[in-house]
């Protein structure tokens, strides 16, 4: 009898370890997603005046331009091959 209890014991406990770990990936999916949205809403808010948006003022964003280093590349690189459709391809592609 103690035997089968141990037993199933131990297959509860697997059981939660496996529905944790379940838990934890998605608590980080959602969390990375909501980083990579919020990433962008700063994006907007900073560069909104490149697409028609009210800009905040003008020493905010010029305070902000450090943190959109990356944003900034990239939107150099795409000016580079927008008349370069192939370009933009591989671009896209991540071939070098």
């Amino acid at each position: 009898m103690i035997r089968i209890l141990k037993i199933v014991k131990d297959k509860v406990v697997e059981f939660l370890k496996v529905s944790d770990e379940i838990a934890r990936g998605n608590a980080v999916e959602t969390i990375e997603t909501e980083v990579e949205e919020l990433d962008n809403i700063f994006g907007v808010l900073v560069l909104g005046s490149y697409v028609g948006m009210p800009s905040p003022p003008m020493q905010i964003s010029l305070d902000l331009m450090p943190f959109m280093e990356k944003e900034l590349i990239l939107m150099m690189e795409k000016v580079d091959t927008a008349s370069q459709p192939l370009s933009q391809l591989f671009s896209v592609l991540d071939i070098g």
